[in-house]
């Protein structure tokens, strides 16, 4: 073989190689990329079906309910509501009318929790759960100034 011909095969094989690492440092991004989704865009039908995403909001007050380790929640975003289901333990700062972030997937209009993530104080919020409270806060002012100004 020529000198031209192996620093060409080297070079192929190289790229190769490279074109290798990349396609899988791709693959195992894309697969442990988590998406969050407020309860409207849940509901909206823009969450994805059968991949794993987080939803968060606000643990509506009155909605849960526990049966041994098994427990079902309601999250809002005071626009709408979505029920989640969670096996296990759920954080200490897990409670009614506070903060919530669960990653897992949506089965039958049932989101399945995997992880529960409660706030980590009075203050703290995730950003997307903040700004997802403050539409459904606003479009709420609004269709209730709506319904006002129809009253005779």
């Amino acid at each position: 073989m020529k000198p031209r011909h192996r620093k060409l095969a080297l070079a192929g094989g190289a790229l190769a190689g490279l074109a290798i690492v990349v396609a899988l440092v791709l693959n195992a991004f894309q697969s442990n990329l988590v998406f969050f989704y407020t309860p409207t865009q849940v509901k909206g039908g823009e969450a994805p079906t059968a991949r794993t995403f987080r939803i968060g909001g606000m643990v509506e007050t009155g909605s849960v309910k526990r049966d041994g380790t098994t427990v079902t929640f309601a999250v809002t975003d005071t626009a709408k509501t979505v029920s989640v289901t969670y096996t296990g333990i759920l954080p200490d700062l897990f409670k009614e009318g506070k903060g919530v972030v669960a990653q897992g997937q949506l089965k039958d209009g049932v989101f399945v929790a995997r992880e529960v993530l409660a706030k980590h104080d009075e203050n703290y919020m995730p950003p997307e759960a903040a700004e997802a409270l403050k539409k459904g806060q606003a479009a709420n002012e609004k269709i209730g100034a709506t319904v006002q100004g129809m009253k005779p």
